[in-house]
């Protein structure tokens, strides 16, 4: 499931970076493109760290990869969809979900230095 979810986050920023360089330009103001440039990036950033998870998971059944996988997921729809939304609309209340996406990112990469720092570990028991 995650796999393909890092497929379509992955088209998404890419169509959405696209969208946001052509057909809103002009139509917003620098820093709504700003907005979006920022929510283009993070999505793209964290769909590939996604996408690395989703590697790690094929070789291990870790509760912190699924949890690394979660996060990710919840924070690039909570972050980067709140700015989306806020650079088309101007809705400024959105920026109050925004903080939520970005701790669940937090919260990814704590999950997967956790599966790194316990496979680090268990490796150096073995050699």
């Amino acid at each position: 499931m995650y796999l393909t979810l890092t497929t379509v986050f992955g088209f998404l920023a890419v169509a959405l970076g696209a969208f946001g360089a052509h057909a809103l330009d002009g139509v917003l103001t620098a820093y709504q493109q700003d907005i979006w440039q920022k929510a283009v990036n993070y999505q793209m950033f964290h769909t590939v760290a996604l996408g690395l998870v989703c590697v790690l998971m094929a070789r291990s059944q870790s509760k912190s990869l699924l949890f690394a996988a979660r996060f990710f997921s919840a924070g690039t729809i909570l972050f980067s969809g709140s700015l989306y939304i806020l650079a088309l609309t101007g809705i400024s209340k959105l920026g109050m979900v925004t903080p939520f996406g970005g701790v669940a990112f937090l919260a990814g990469w704590a999950m997967l230095f956790a599966y790194s720092f316990k496979h680090q570990t268990a490796q150096n028991q073995q050699g």
